[in-house]
């Protein structure tokens, strides 16, 4: 167990009522769900490696949440939060992806030959593509929860299974703390490097313990796909590269991920994963496929016209700046990707990028020459 849990102990000396948490000012789904009563209900259990109610909701009571984002405000510390709080997290997920319910089984799909197209997005527009996912080792606590031994036995396993990829993925892994100066400044360059987190959203939940130890990236030669080691997640895995050919970018994020996994299980270790929740990830929002699939593209007329919201929501995407979820976008490119991740498979969610991407080009040419776009608006998905 890595942490005694004399803490809880000493925590119910107070009655619930004394150590419910002030959620009046909070806009995070962890917020919405819980009530005094299910505080009380849940606060005495634990999960077998000592994760408590109040490590689950820690980061959403230190962080309110943005008037206008609404944040998750809770992280799963292994694999058997989901079913211990299942009370609190099953809403919150309900909540979070578009009413999938407690009954609902997950699709999994890692066949890149079900993509149709995709490899024919206008390169002119679509200036990069790219697709990543997490992926939990069973058997292990996850980051806001794992003792230096776990994240280290987590860090030798990734290091020993990535080592044996070979061909297009064979590639070198890189420990933060060990790396040059120079090193780090090409990876951050590549944009392939993750910072220390700053986010109090990480800080909150304990991500950030120990930091650097035992984090790393991986990535092959060619760097079109990579692995970053105990971040958010034990693995997450990201196929890369410039341009709009979107079908090559998500064979190599099946390719090897199917390679990774079988890796693992020949070392006696497979991924935390079931028929409900799909693939099981510290976030709850990150659940199912974990699959963000996005491309950078250049939509300065699109983005200016008042229908541009409304597309994207039909169309079940979401946009970003280039620089992350909060930052605008500069020069008219935007970050645009699914806006699921559960209770889609992975094709699904790649199709709805594609087909989506395309007519937003489509309208942005329309534009470009003064025309309407009002016959490509599309239907609700």
């Amino acid at each position: 167990m890595p942490f005694g849990n004399t803490h809880n102990q000493m925590k119910m000396k107070y009655s619930s009522e004394q150590e419910y948490p002030d959620l009046s000012k909070h806009n995070n789904h962890m917020a919405k769900v819980l009530t005094p009563a299910m505080y009380e209900r849940l606060r005495s259990k634990e999960t077998p490696s000592g994760f408590t109610l109040d490590d689950v909701i820690q980061t959403g009571v230190d962080n309110p949440g943005h008037p206008f984002i609404m944040t998750v405000g809770c992280v799963a510390g292994d694999e058997e939060t989901y079913e211990v709080f299942k009370d609190l997290l099953d809403p919150v997920i309900e909540d979070r992806h578009g009413g999938y319910k407690p009954t609902d089984k997950h699709k999994t799909d890692l066949n890149s030959d079900n993509l149709k197209g995709g490899d024919d997005l206008d390169p002119n527009y679509v200036l990069s593509s790219r697709v990543r996912t997490g992926r939990s080792i069973r058997g292990f606590s996850l980051p806001p929860h794992c003792s230096r031994g776990e994240r280290r036995a987590v860090e030798k396993l990734s290091i020993e299974a990535l080592a044996s990829l070979s061909g297009d993925l064979k590639g070198k892994y890189y420990a933060l703390k060990n790396m040059t100066e120079a090193e780090q400044q090409q990876l951050i360059d590549d944009h392939f490097l993750f910072d220390k987190p700053v986010s109090p959203l990480l800080l909150a939940s304990g991500m950030a313990r120990d930091w650097p130890d035992a984090r790393g990236i991986w990535h092959n030669d060619n760097k079109t796909f990579l692995v970053w080691v105990n971040e958010e997640d034990h693995l997450r895995v990201i196929s890369m590269q410039k341009g709009g050919n979107m079908k090559e970018v998500f064979t190599r994020f099946c390719t090897g991920l199917t390679k990774i996994e079988s890796l693992f299980k020949e070392r006696s270790h497979e991924f935390m994963w079931n028929e409900h929740l799909g693939y099981v990830l510290t976030c709850p929002s990150n659940l199912g496929t974990g699959l963000r699939a996005g491309v950078h593209v250049k939509l300065p007329n699109l983005s200016k016209n008042a229908k541009f919201e409304e597309v994207l929501k039909k169309l079940r995407l979401q946009k970003r700046g280039t620089g992350g979820v909060d930052t605008a976008a500069v020069g008219g490119v935007f970050d645009i990707s699914n806006a699921d991740r559960l209770g889609f498979s992975e094709v699904e969610l790649v199709q709805m990028v594609v087909d989506g991407v395309k007519l937003l080009v489509d309208m942005e040419k329309r534009l470009e020459k003064g025309q309407s776009i009002d016959d490509l608006m599309p239907a609700q998905k």
